[in-house]
C-alpha cells in the first residue's frame, strides 16, 4: 500500500510540476515584456525584430522567415480546412444532372490538413517563445556591457557547438512528417466512422466519439460482440505466439551454440555455415515455399501417403491447432541462426576459470549451465530478448506468408483467421475490408499491448534490476 501511495504521489507531483512550469513560463513572458526594451516589446508582434535591430541578422532573419512561412500556411492554406474540423465536411462530391461535377468537401483532407495546421500553430508559438527568450538574453548581455555574438559567429556555431542540431534537423523533420503525423492521423480516425461506406470524396465521414472503442469492448449492439470476441482470441494468440517465437528460438539457439562450441565437436564452421544459410535466403521465398510444402497436395503429405504412413492428407493449414504449432516450429528455422550467432560470441567471453572452479567443486554440466552460463546470457542478452519479443508481437512476415492468417472462421470478424496476430488482422481490416475506423482502433490497441508488455518485461530484466550485484 505504501508503494502504491508513493507512486500516486509521484504521478500527482509530476502533473502538478507540469502545470507549475506552464504558469511560471506565462509569468516569465509577462516579466520579459514588462522589463524589456522597445525592441523586445515589438518582437512580441514581429518575431525577429529585436535581433534584426541589434545587428543579429542571421538569427533575426531565420526567426522572421520561419514565422512568416508558418503564418502564411496557417492563414492562407490551413485555415480553410481547420474551420471544418468539427464536422469534417458537410457536402461531398456530387454529379449534376447535366454531367458536371460539383466538388464539395473531402473529410480525409480536412482531417489531415487540420492536424498539420494545428501542428503549425504549435510550431509558431514555440518559435515565438524562443524569439522572446533570445531577445531577453541579448538584452541582458547588453546591460552587462558584453558584446553580442557576430553574424559570423552565429553561422560558425551551426557547425561547432550547435552542430548536433544542424545534423539532426533533417532526420527529425523526416520522422515528424512520416511518423508522427500519420500516428496522430490514425488516432483521430479511431474516433470517426471512416470505412467502406464512408469513402471521400463522394461520401464523407464524421466524428463518432468512442463508439468504435465501445464496439471493440462489446458495449453496445450490432456486430460489437463478434469484434470483441475476435479481438480477445487474436490478442491471446498474439501473446502466445510472441512468447514461443521469442523464448523457443532463444533457448534452442543457445543449445545449438553450446553444442557446436563444445570441445570435441568436428566441422564447427560447417555446422554454423549451414545454419546461417537460412538467413541468406529471402524470407518471403522461404516461407512461401514451405507453405506449399505443407499444403494438402504438397510435398510432405504426398510423401507420407506414398510411404503408406497416412491414408489422407494431414490438415496442416486448415486445422487451427496444427497451423498454430506449425507456424511456431517453422519460425525456428529463421530465428534460431540469429540467436546461435549471438550466443556463440558471448560464450567466448565467459571466463574459463569459472567453469574450471565449478568442476573442481563437483558441479554437474546442468549446474554449470544454470548458475554460470544462463545468468550471464540473460544479463547480457536481456535487451535483445525484449527487442525480439516486441518484434514478434508485430511479426507480419512469418504469419502472413505462411498462412495468410488462416484457417478462417465465420466466428471471427474482419476476415480474421486463427493464426492471425494483431498486426495481420489490422492489415486485413485496412486493405481487404477498408474498415479504417476499426483498423485505427486496433492500431491503438497494438501500441498499448506492445508498450505495456515492453515496460513490464524491461523492469524484470536482470540488467535493469541488479546490474551492480551481477558485476
Amino acid at each position: 500500500m505504501a508503494e502504491k501511495t508513493v507512486k500516486k504521489e509521484n504521478v500527482f507531483t509530476k502533473i502538478g510540476g507540469f502545470f507549475r512550469w506552464i504558469g511560471n513560463d506565462i509569468k516569465a513572458i509577462g516579466t520579459t515584456f514588462k522589463e524589456g526594451d522597445w525592441r523586445t516589446r515589438v518582437s512580441y508582434l514581429i518575431p525577429g525584430f529585436g535581433q534584426l535591430t541589434r545587428g543579429q541578422f542571421v538569427v533575426g532573419l531565420f526567426i522572421l522567415a520561419i514565422e512568416a512561412l508558418l503564418l502564411w500556411f496557417i492563414i492562407g492554406f490551413g485555415w480553410q480546412y481547420l474551420k471544418d474540423i468539427a464536422t469534417l465536411g458537410t457536402q461531398g462530391r456530387t454529379t449534376n444532372p447535366d454531367g458536371t461535377v460539383t466538388y464539395g468537401d473531402n473529410s480525409f483532407f480536412i482531417l489531415l490538413w487540420s492536424i498539420v495546421t494545428i501542428i503549425a500553430i504549435l510550431a509558431y508559438l514555440l518559435i515565438w517563445r524562443i524569439n522572446l527568450a533570445s531577445n531577453k538574453k541579448e538584452q541582458n548581455l547588453l546591460k552587462e556591457g558584453k558584446k553580442l555574438p557576430s553574424n559570423k559567429d552565429a553561422i560558425k556555431s551551426l557547425f561547432d557547438e550547435n552542430f548536433d542540431k544542424t545534423l539532426l534537423a533533417l532526420p527529425c523533420a523526416g520522422i515528424f512528417v512520416f511518423t508522427v503525423v500519420p500516428i496522430i492521423f490514425m488516432i483521430c480516425v479511431a474516433f470517426t466512422n471512416f470505412d467502406a461506406t464512408h469513402q471521400p470524396p463522394s461520401k464523407l465521414f464524421t466524428w463518432v466519439g468512442f463508439e468504435n472503442f465501445k464496439n471493440l469492448m462489446s458495449i453496445g449492439g450490432g456486430t460489437s460482440a463478434s469484434f470483441s470476441k475476435t479481438f480477445g482470441i487474436i490478442l491471446a494468440w498474439t501473446l502466445v505466439w510472441a512468447f514461443f517465437a521469442t523464448f523457443l528460438n532463444y533457448f534452442v539457439g543457445m543449445a545449438i551454440a553450446i553444442l557446436i562450441n563444445k570441445k570435441g565437436i568436428k566441422f564447427k564452421k560447417l555446422w554454423r555455415t549451414i545454419l546461417v544459410l537460412t538467413i541468406a535466403v529471402p524470407q518471403f521465398v522461404s516461407f512461401l515455399y514451405v507453405s506449399k510444402m505443407f499444403a494438402a497436395d504438397g510435398l510432405i503429405n504426398m510423401a507420407l501417403m506414398r510411404w503408406g504412413w497416412i491414408q489422407e492428407a494431414i490438415p496442416f493449414w486448415t486445422n487451427k491447432n496444427y497451423a498454430r504449432v506449425l507456424v511456431i516450429l517453422i519460425n525456428l528455422w529463421c530465428g534460431v541462426p540469429y540467436t546461435m550467432l549471438i550466443v556463440t560470441g558471448l560464450l567466448m567471453n565467459i571466463p574459463a576459470d569459472l567453469y574450471e572452479s565449478a568442476k573442481i567443486d563437483g558441479a554437474t554440466g546442468w549446474q554449470m549451465f544454470a548458475h554460470i552460463t544462463l545468468p550471464y546470457m540473460l544479463f547480457v542478452t536481456g535487451p535483445f530478448l525484449l527487442t525480439q519479443f516486441t518484434f514478434n508481437l508485430n511479426n507480419f512476415n512469418t504469419v502472413y506468408l505462411l498462412t495468410q492468417g488462416g484457417p478462417k472462421s465465420i466466428k471471427l470478424n474482419g476476415g480474421a483467421g486463427y493464426t492471425d496476430i494483431l498486426i495481420t488482422w489490422l492489415y486485413k481490416l485496412t486493405v481487404n475490408d477498408t474498415n479504417y475506423k476499426m483498423a485505427a482502433v486496433i492500431g491503438i490497441m497494438v501500441f498499448v499491448v506492445v508498450a505495456g508488455v515492453s515496460l513490464i518485461v524491461y523492469n524484470m530484466l536482470p540488467s535493469v534490476k541488479d546490474e551492480e550485484g551481477f558485476q
